[in-house]
């Protein structure tokens, strides 16, 4: 952990400080009112889009325009992508959302297959290998706004997906100018390891949130999915497990965590300047797994003591100090 120095700036209220309040009050229903009120400009310009992402894919966005509530089109474009079984409704991304819309961006928040109210769109399933569907939603996007400057901004598994799109920039065509991942999934298999023999309360709130999602994309394509014995395990690795075996051409669970882990070379060829905000109390995340990046001269790492997964508040009804970092980032002038 010696190649990252810890930001000191971050200082939360003395009751906010433990890994897990930062980590789950953040997400709470009680703060929704608060934050849309904050974001009402932003949705109240918010018009949905489908993109097309090659090879039949279609993602869902929603694109906030300048020009809706009377200004000049935005000279950028910022792409912001949830974390798993997030969507575009999620608090964290609509309060970084609405700042940016307020700098006078373009602002477009992604849905990720199987996501938010999307289980229609595509008959296959969602797996966090799906990186190409990913990287065309981002290219639909910049055809559309050709003019504009492209930055990237996601949140867990989000910002893994987004450092990912960053890496194949080049050979894909994108021109993206910044990228900020928050608390980004790095190394999945340590995180499984995680969830099974540390956090149950996490492990318990994935397996809930993923069996809603698989029911309701077995409603969605009825006669294509017989998902009730992949749901009976109510277990992370075997639900993994079955899906892998049954839905993707991976041989295994390990070959599957190595196709969308960000650790070891994944990122040495990166050219996109990019930030990935982190805390060292994560529960999900662990820390630890940042010191097998790959060492990139376009890779800049914001370290704070507190944080948790995602959280980063400084007060229950304030708003998070990684927006304030992310903000910076996305504007920073390239070298």
């Amino acid at each position: 952990m010696d190649r990252f120095a810890t930001d000191e700036s971050f200082r939360p209220t003395l009751w906010l400080r433990g890994a897990h309040r930062q980590s789950v009050l953040p997400s709470l229903a009680l703060r929704r009112g608060g934050v849309e009120k904050r974001a009402q400009s932003l949705l109240a310009a918010s018009t949905e889009m489908l993109l097309d992402c090659g090879e039949g894919a279609v993602l869902q966005a929603f694109h906030s325009s300048q020009a809706a509530r009377g200004h000049a089109p935005g000279g950028s474009v910022a792409v912001l992508v949830h974390g798993w079984e997030g969507s575009a409704e999620s608090l964290y991304v609509l309060s970084l959302a609405a700042q940016l819309y307020e700098q006078g961006y373009e602002v477009v928040r992604l849905n990720l297959r199987d996501h938010g109210v999307t289980h229609h769109l595509n008959r296959e399933l969602f797996h966090s290998c799906r990186l190409t569907e990913v990287v065309g939603a981002v290219g639909a996007i910049q055809r559309r706004f050709a003019q504009a400057r492209l930055v990237l901004a996601g949140y867990s598994l989000g910002g893994n997906f987004m450092l990912r799109v960053a890496a194949a920039a080049p050979a894909a065509g994108l021109h993206i100018d910044r990228v900020v991942a928050v608390s980004p999934l790095l190394d999945p298999a340590h995180t499984m390891r995680v969830l099974e023999r540390r956090w149950s309360m996490y492990h318990s709130y994935f397996v809930l949130k993923w069996t809603r999602s698989l029911q309701k994309k077995q409603a969605a394509w009825p006669g294509h999915y017989q998902l009730d014995g992949l749901l009976r395990s109510r277990n992370l690795r075997l639900m993994t497990r079955d899906l892998v075996l049954q839905y993707t051409d991976f041989p295994d669970v390990e070959s599957y965590f190595a196709g969308y882990a960000i650790t070891g070379d994944r990122l040495a060829q990166l050219q996109v300047p990019s930030t990935i905000i982190a805390s060292l109390d994560d529960p999900i995340i662990p820390a630890s797994d940042l010191s097998r990046l790959a060492n990139s001269d376009h890779l800049r790492v914001v370290l704070t003591k507190h944080g948790g997964h995602c959280g980063f508040m400084p007060a229950l009804g304030g708003i998070s100090w990684a927006n304030g970092i992310a903000l910076k980032a996305l504007a920073a002038t390239p070298t």
